[in-house]
């Protein structure tokens, strides 16, 4: 990977893309430390972090947006709105039929999807800074009212501190388009990247601090490394693997020319829903707590319901286990439609060796994608849950807690799904770049 940047580096075109990359990712991350004026610094640094080695909501959306949140900061949101806006968008494309027709409607409709998830991305936004606003509004230190001066109501800076959380997170989707138009990759998915790796790396940081102090903390350091490297490892082995079903094409006559008579295969991936059965899970499970804390603060229901259903006890486990499973066969049935590809593949001349084409290809296809969709889905949950499980078994110090923290499940495989998609796109503009052609 290394040695296709510094390839892609080294065309004109691809370098200026790269810079105009860096320095917007640059913008960026300087936001993400600029403090919203009328919150006290570190007012959402303990609730924005891991409970017990667990996700929850704050601190999913903390991780994506790289301390953001825990900060306080202008982008304290991040993408998140955009990403669940966006999701939400693409699920009821399915369900209805107007949606269905835009998306066949090429540039035009993809406009108009484009401008739906925006309002969307702005509703959720909003919803999700008054959610915070008022969930914390009430603490002691949360609200700096020094910025409107002695005496100033509540409420006023309230608002404040919420249009502007909603006005970064709209500059941030902004941020991520510009990526996309004039940079390299999807800028959405590189702005939740280098969030995610600017939290490893404060992890890790933390951590060295703590080897300075107690040299004893080292091994500790140096076998939880090992266990993210062979983790590491594990998502990048899943990530590429696929199964290919061959494909053969018959020969045809058109003309005095014979086309056809090649073989080819359908790629199918064993994870094709990447981390976002994670996300759903994770929102649907912290959902009912974020309302509990924003409307029955510190009441025997909401000590109830943190002991028996919050993050890290058993209920919330297996329930986080089962809603994983279920959105990843959900989300399978959206992305890939057997029925589409057999019509695609018999209109083309194709069929599958062995398989008659039609409805029987059709079946085919759908068992194969049932087969992979079900081993990806246990794959993924048991990689979400049993090591953060595992880790925080053997955390016994602050330290240890912080390495938890830095080194999310969650977090790990979006960075290897970023970094494998931009090294495909950088491989594939290099050599589109380099291709000399017939006549030369």
């Amino acid at each position: 990977m290394f040695k296709t940047f510094i390839n892609a580096f080294k065309i004109k075109d691809l370098r200026r893309k790269m810079l105009i990359t860096l320095l917007l990712l640059f913008i960026y991350r300087v936001g993400c430390w600029l403090t919203v004026p009328g919150i006290s610094p570190g007012a959402l640094k303990d609730s924005a972090t891991m409970t017990n080695g667990n996700i929850t909501f704050l601190s999913l959306l903390n991780s994506i947006s790289g301390g953001a949140l825990s900060n306080a900061s202008f982008f304290a949101l991040g993408v998140s709105p955009y990403i669940s806006a966006s999701i939400i968008i693409q699920l009821l494309t399915v369900a209805i039929p107007a949606l269905e027709r835009l998306s066949k409607q090429g540039e035009d409709g993809r406009k108009k999807i484009n401008f739906y998830t925006r309002v969307c991305a702005l509703v959720l936004a909003t919803a999700q800074s008054i959610g915070i606003v008022v969930s914390y509004a009430n603490n002691t230190g949360f609200i700096d009212t020094r910025m409107l001066g002695a005496g100033a109501p509540v409420w006023i800076s309230c608002m404040i501190i919420a249009l502007v959380m909603i006005s970064g997170a709209m500059f941030t989707v902004w941020l991520g388009e510009r990526i996309t138009d004039l940079g390299v990759g999807n800028g959405l998915s590189l702005l939740i990247f280098v969030g995610i790796l600017s939290t490893i790396m404060s992890g890790l940081f933390t951590a060295f601090q703590g080897v300075m102090q107690n040299i004893d903390y080292l091994w500790t350091i140096l076998v939880f490394l090992l266990a993210v490297v062979l983790i590491f490892a594990l998502i990048v082995f899943i990530d590429n693997a696929e199964r290919k079903v061959p494909v053969q094409y018959a020969k045809q006559m058109k003309g005095r020319k014979m086309y056809g008579g090649q073989s080819t295969f359908i790629p199918i991936k064993v994870n094709a829903t990447g981390v976002i059965p994670i996300i759903f899970a994770n929102a649907v499970v912290s959902f009912p707590q974020m309302l509990i804390s924003i409307f029955w603060p510190n009441t025997p229901f909401a000590d109830w319901w943190q002991k028996w259903m919050g993050a890290g006890s058993w209920v919330y486990i297996v329930v986080t286990a089962l809603l994983i499973l279920f959105f990843a066969y959900f989300y399978s049935q959206i992305t890939f439609n057997p029925e589409d590809v057999s019509k695609q593949i018999q209109q083309n001349g194709g069929f599958i060796p062995g398989i008659r084409a039609g409805k029987p290809t059709a079946e085919y296809l759908a068992k194969i994608s049932s087969r992979l969709t079900l081993f990806g889905a246990i794959y993924i949950a048991a990689i979400a849950l049993i090591p953060s499980l595992v880790f925080n078994a053997l955390a016994t110090t602050a330290l240890d807690s912080t390495l938890i923290n830095a080194f999310s499940i969650t977090g790990l495989m979006i960075v290897v799904s970023v970094a494998l998609e931009l090294d495909k796109q950088l491989d594939a503009q290099m050599l589109m770049r380099n291709y000399r052609g017939f006549l030369k």
